[in-house]
């Protein structure tokens, strides 16, 4: 993070560099606002851009096996513009590659989520996933076949994109 606050600056010394610029080609004749005007706008610019890049740069980090299940887009009043360009915050992604079959039942295949924000860490969360039933279940250290009637399980729908991912 304190990376993108040296390219936030940077940014804007680029700014009110193009707008010096300006203003020497014109002979002085261009307004003095126009050099922290132009060096707000290109801050301002460059914070839009980080935001609206992160989930491609993200998504482009992933291993092959690991797919994106849910994206969250988000608008809000701060961001007037993301009212038309909705901006992608956080996604969950699932390592298919790696997902395990129960040998006792094959229905349930243990698979681990990863919960991605933006200007936060990830988050790993193993479920247990059953194909059959369409249902997720937190897995504990104290999941095991004996233990499987008293497990929360949360109903998914048929075409939910966990289940298409990880029973395909």
């Amino acid at each position: 993070m304190i990376w993108e606050l040296v390219a936030t600056v940077f940014a804007g010394l680029g700014g009110a560099g193009i707008a010096l610029l300006i203003r020497k080609l014109s002979k002085q004749t261009a307004p003095k606002w126009l050099v922290p005007a132009f060096a707000g706008l290109c801050m301002l610019g460059f914070q839009v851009q980080g935001e609206y890049d992160w989930y491609d740069h993200q998504t482009g980090l992933l291993p092959t096996g690991v797919v994106v299940v849910k994206a969250v887009e988000e608008k809000a009043i701060w961001r007037p513009w993301s009212y038309v360009f909705p901006q992608t915050t956080r996604f969950i992604a699932a390592d298919v590659a790696n997902s395990a079959q129960n040998k006792i039942d094959p229905n349930l295949i243990l698979v681990d989520l990863y919960f991605f924000e933006r200007r936060s860490t990830a988050k790993r969360v193993p479920q247990v996933i059953d194909c059959v039933q369409s249902a997720r279940a937190d897995f504990t250290d104290s999941f095991s076949a004996e233990t499987n009637s008293t497990t929360q399980w949360y109903p998914l729908e048929d075409n939910d994109p966990l289940i298409t991912a990880v029973c395909s």
